[in-house]
């Protein structure tokens, strides 16, 4: 492999675990706090879900929201990943993360997120079942942390770190790209 293979079969992995965890179209809806016609939408492919829709789907689905980068895909070793290796997803509101862990059986994942000036993990909360940390590698990040949000605004160089059930969001409200070496357990 020659580049950072996309997952574009989100759509289709999304439809099969809610089938197998049989929840029509309406349940996972009214779980995730959608209309039925967006989360179709998903499952065709013709919309792409928030960080916080994917985790939310996932949270309600049972698993972590690493699991949409499964595939296995490493030829090589399973203690490292080399550059052309990776999985990326895309979401709406303008983030991409690039799955930089090998093997999804550790203890913990690390990504790589990317979030486009302006860009954001949605308008509802994120309340992800892990622990989680970040290391901003580049830009500004903003979390909106609790109830209140209370507003953090972070610069190259520093780190924070989440424990699981944290009610946050996260934007970049900067005019240039926003790089994070997230960890999750």
């Amino acid at each position: 492999m020659n580049k950072q293979t996309e997952i574009s079969d989100l759509p289709r992995r999304i439809h099969e675990l809610r089938k197998h965890k049989k929840y029509t179209l309406e349940d996972l809806a009214k779980c995730i706090g959608r209309s039925v016609g967006f989360v179709s939408q998903i499952e065709r492919g013709l919309s792409q879900p928030t960080v916080a829709d994917l985790t939310a789907i996932s949270e309600t689905l049972g698993v972590p929201t690493t699991y949409f980068f499964n595939d296995s895909l490493s030829q090589g070793s399973p203690w490292v990943t080399r550059p052309d290796e990776r999985r990326i997803l895309h979401y709406a509101n303008g983030i991409s993360d690039i799955l930089l862990s090998p093997t999804m059986t550790a203890a913990f994942s690390m990504l790589e997120t990317t979030l486009q000036p302006g860009a954001s993990s949605g308008e509802r909360q994120l309340s992800d079942s892990s622990e989680q940390g970040g290391y901003v590698l580049e830009g500004e990040l903003t979390l909106l942390l609790g109830l209140s949000e209370e507003q953090i605004v972070l610069q190259v160089g520093d780190t924070f770190q989440l424990p699981s059930r944290t009610q946050c969001r996260y934007c970049n409200s900067s005019k240039s790209t926003t790089r994070i070496l997230w960890i999750y357990t």
